[in-house]
């Protein structure tokens, strides 16, 4: 088991092992103490397959534990679904003393997170993920939030988890298309991190993803969250990918997935920074055939106006600026403020219509 300590407005453990929802009562008991309710919430996938065995353990350590569920996918990420997890909060007589448990991927994560730091101004929070993307990048950080019509997680709020639980075992099991979805921030943080993990991740991936690779991932972004928890500066290197990716999953009504948004971002800043001399086009053409190595898309969908025009949306949106993360190199990236006007300049040479 890898243990990875995060030190943010609150202190927890990342926790990385095989067969550890097992033992999850334990461990959130000992992250938790005197909380004598466990709220277990999921969503429609997640509860046939984990729920009994999370819900047992937390009994075998003493907790009276509730649970419900929502119908899974983007599309439930929705302020009447979180209202529904503050209703089942409130007519259970959940406290401030007790825990809630986010069992699932991203969307179980960020909208059940944002529950648990809303409801009495901040209730505990335990987050079990079990995508491979849950695991290695929105479980960790403190990030929680909603969709609007107008763009993704634009209402939100940072809570710091008590304890992050990772069962490898989880990820065995992992639909093809699910695991690839991973893969895509898995191969941001190798580009963030440099050359080591990158070429790690070219020899391994799809196929194998150890616990290391998993570590190493939550170490790069536990390193980053430190520097600024609260995303003012540093933490925007986070968004490599992001600022394209978030406009394509709104321009698709969500039809399409994070992580194959997220494969397409990467992909067209990696060349529209070649383009620009910023980074080598060997650097670029590596990121992009790793990509393809994964089943991941390369090309953006959309025409590079729609594009820019929904990334105003974008939550890290200043004024007339954006900040897009260029790629430099591997292990070198960094954030450059643009005027939102020239963004459809960058998708055009990144290779969208």
């Amino acid at each position: 088991m890898k243990t990875i300590h995060v030190t943010a407005s609150r202190e927890y453990d990342v926790l990385i092992g095989a067969g550890l929802l097992d033992e999850c009562g334990q461990r959130i008991a000992a992250a938790v103490p005197g909380a004598e309710k466990a709220v277990v919430y999921t969503d429609t996938t997640v509860f046939p397959l984990y729920a009994k065995r999370v819900t047992e353990s937390l009994k075998a350590a003493g907790f009276t534990v509730l649970q419900d569920y929502f119908l899974a996918g983007e599309h439930s990420k929705t302020f009447r679904n979180w209202e529904r997890i503050l209703r089942f909060f409130t007519e259970n007589r959940v406290s401030r003393s007790d825990v809630v448990v986010a069992l699932g991927g991203g969307v179980v994560g960020d909208m059940v997170g944002f529950a648990a730091a809303c409801y009495q101004r901040g209730v505990r929070l335990v987050q079990i993920p079990t995508t491979l993307l849950a695991a290695v990048d929105s479980s960790v950080g403190g990030k929680t939030a909603v969709d609007l019509p107008a763009g993704k997680n634009l209402i939100g709020a940072f809570w710091q988890p008590s304890l992050v639980i990772c069962d490898t075992d989880t990820l065995q099991t992992l639909p093809d298309a699910v695991r690839r979805d991973g893969c895509a921030e898995i191969i941001k943080y190798g580009v963030l991190d440099g050359a080591a993990l990158f070429s790690g991740l070219e020899n391994s991936l799809p196929d194998e993803i150890s616990e290391d690779i998993l570590a190493r991932c939550v170490e790069i972004k536990r390193d980053i969250v430190a520097a600024d928890e609260f995303d003012t500066g540093a933490r925007h290197l986070l968004n490599l990918g992001h600022t394209a990716a978030h406009a394509a999953e709104l321009l698709s009504d969500y039809s399409l997935s994070h992580g194959s948004a997220v494969a397409m971002g990467l992909c067209s800043m990696a060349r529209a920074c070649a383009v620009r001399g910023l980074c080598a086009e060997e650097d670029a053409a590596r990121i992009e055939a790793l990509i393809k190595k994964c089943g991941l898309p390369t090309e953006l969908p959309y025409p590079a106006e729609a594009l820019a025009k929904a990334a105003l949306s974008d939550k890290k949106r200043a004024g007339s600026t954006l900040p897009v993360i260029t790629v430099e190199g591997l292990g070198r990236c960094a954030v450059q403020k643009i005027g939102a006007s020239d963004y459809a300049g960058w998708l055009r040479q990144g290779g969208a219509r």
